[in-house]
């Protein structure tokens, strides 16, 4: 069994209990709008269905053909601030 596994449980467990998923996310979403992020996965989707067929198209198959461009589109200030926020939630608990 991988040993980071464990800690990554432990990690998202204290993160659920303490409510900082919910901020995180919350501030994911904000930043999301703010990089106008979300407008352009909203694009891509359109995209997506007008190549296909709204009749053809599968959520399933929709959401794994847009995930890894959606992935690729977060800007990097967006995944460094989230970084930030974490690694400050961890040091504080660390030192607890």
């Amino acid at each position: 069994m991988n040993k980071g596994v464990p800690m990554r449980v432990a990690i998202n467990q204290k993160l659920i209990e303490t409510g900082e998923r919910e901020h995180l996310k919350e501030l994911l979403r904000a930043k999301s709008i703010e990089c106008g992020w979300k407008n352009q996965l909203k694009t891509s989707c359109k995209e997506v269905i007008k190549e296909k067929g709204l009749e053809h198209v599968i959520v399933d198959d929709l959401l794994a053909e847009i995930t890894p461009k959606g992935r690729a589109l977060v800007p990097d200030s967006v995944k460094k601030a989230l970084l930030q926020r974490i690694r400050t939630f961890l040091a504080y608990y660390a030192s607890l």
